[in-house]
């Protein structure tokens, strides 16, 4: 995860709590959704093809880059599942 990326400079510039939880969540989940790839040796492509998403929008979720819903942290939990 980048320590200079777009969301971080943005939090330290808007001081907003909520926001700054959401996107602390947001980075959470997308690492943790980068170590389960990498410790199942899956890659971030395998992921777009289970979940038949772009494989550019997996790599912007795993930067940190994109808001995940309840929906799509079920559908990441239910791939990595299936490929235990």
């Amino acid at each position: 995860m980048e320590e200079n990326d777009f969301a971080s400079i943005w939090l330290v510039e808007s001081g907003n709590p909520a926001i700054e939880k959401l996107t602390q969540l947001n980075l959470d989940v997308a690492s943790k959704t980068s170590k389960t790839l990498a410790d199942r040796g899956l890659s971030s492509n395998e992921l777009a093809v289970s979940l038949d998403i772009n494989p550019d929008e997996i790599k912007s979720w795993l930067m940190g880059r994109h808001t995940f819903s309840a929906k799509i942290i079920k559908e990441i939990l239910d791939t990595m599942g299936k490929s235990q």
